[in-house]
């Protein structure tokens, strides 16, 4: 365990992902809170919604009919945040002039895609059967494959791949250009922004490696460099297994837990145990391993409070198109940044000394990691539908 003095004194934390640090505010969790609070959800969605622009047979909102699909849909986002056409731009080569130096840019094309994870309006993650969710698995590694660069080392240890039928429908769901990075996330939750409440996810494809990836990379080839060939996350793996103090759930191929450096009251890092690059690395076996602990989070997640509890979740990859020790460094892993702190409808809010100084956390990583490790079982929805 912690030194027993961290669960009462204000300390930094260190987070070796981003080379950042977090304060930690253990003695804060007993303030009164009159502020801001969240409505909790508890309407019933059909099976079907005739007006979602998401279920099967549809109209979406550009105008096109969705299919009448049976697992999980792609299709290329009608409100796309980077336009895979567009006129090219960059900024004039630096000349010593103060605009070369602060007025930088550069174009940006790519292609964001849609997924829906199942035909179902009520379904989520946490409700899901580990086959659906495996379905969506099966996407995500597809999408992925298709847009690796022929250059890639992971093209030979990609297992040969064909586009989903929905996809195969679709000419412009085939990529028309090399992108740098594909980022796979999830807005759950009106709480995160989520316009629309059939569950599904995003897939944004982009010529330039986003500031995040970007960072953890960095931070990757560093830890690779220094420590004789090592990687960072499968290390820290091996240490939080051997601890328990943090994790939450954990089978053959990955562990799930609260990391040391948790932000989000109840942030979660899903880690392969050994070093995957991204979800072409993975055997069936291991995609099986990584369902089961996706339908673990999700559903301890929502029993916490008993709620659709929100988050933003996101894979982090190799990326698409790389040196040779950018690929061998990356490492497959997942962030869930969920908002909620101590009810199903008050929620922690990244402001004032956070925005300005550093972030900062209440709850100890190791209190939540105990409360979500409580909270497994039969999803409480379920419970409820038998009751009734």
């Amino acid at each position: 365990m912690p030194e027993p003095i961290l669960n009462d004194i204000s300390h930094r934390r260190y987070n070796p992902l981003r080379g950042s640090w977090i304060l930690v505010s253990p003695h804060r969790t007993k303030r009164p809170w009159q502020g801001q609070e969240e409505a909790v959800t508890e309407t019933t969605l059909p099976v079907h919604d005739p007006s979602c622009y998401l279920c099967p047979g549809n109209k979406r909102a550009a105008g096109d009919v969705n299919p009448q699909y049976e697992s999980t849909l792609v299709f290329v986002n009608d409100y796309s945040a980077v336009k895979e056409i567009q006129a090219d731009y960059k900024s004039a080569d630096r000349d010593g002039s103060l605009s070369s130096l602060f007025l930088q840019a550069e174009s940006v094309t790519g292609k964001c895609y849609v997924v829906t994870f199942s035909p179902s309006h009520n379904l989520t993650l946490a409700d899901l059967t580990l086959s659906a969710i495996l379905l969506v698995i099966k996407t995500w590694t597809d999408l992925y494959t298709a847009h690796l660069s022929p250059s890639s080392p992971l093209v030979n240890a990609a297992a040969p791949t064909t586009l989903p039928p929905s996809m195969g429908r679709d000419r412009t769901i085939q990529p028309n250009a090399q992108y740098r990075y594909m980022q796979i996330f999830e807005n759950k939750g009106a709480a995160m922004g989520c316009s629309n409440p059939h569950p599904h996810g995003q897939i944004w494809t982009t010529t330039s490696l986003p500031e995040e990836p970007a960072m953890e990379l960095e931070q990757f080839k560093k830890y690779h460099r220094e420590q004789g060939g090592c990687h960072m996350l499968e290390d820290y793996a091996k240490l939080e297994i051997e601890k328990a103090e943090r994790v939450v759930y954990q089978n053959g191929g990955f562990v799930a837990l609260c990391p040391w450096w948790a932000i989000w009251p109840f942030e979660i890092l899903i880690v392969a145990r050994q070093h995957k690059r991204a979800l072409t690395d993975l055997a069936f076996e291991e995609k099986e391993q990584l369902a089961e602990i996706l339908a673990e989070v999700t559903r301890r997640y929502d029993n916490l409070f008993e709620t659709q509890f929100p988050y933003s979740m996101g894979l982090h990859q190799a990326p698409l198109e790389g040196s040779e020790l950018e690929i061998e460094c990356s490492y497959f892993h997942i962030h869930f940044y969920p908002p909620l702190l101590r009810s199903a409808t008050v929620r922690k809010f990244l402001v004032g000394y956070e925005m300005m100084a550093e972030p900062q956390r209440d709850i100890t990583p190791e209190q939540a990691a105990e409360r979500l490790r409580g909270s497994g079982g039969v999803l409480y929805r379920k419970k409820m539908e038998e009751r009734s």
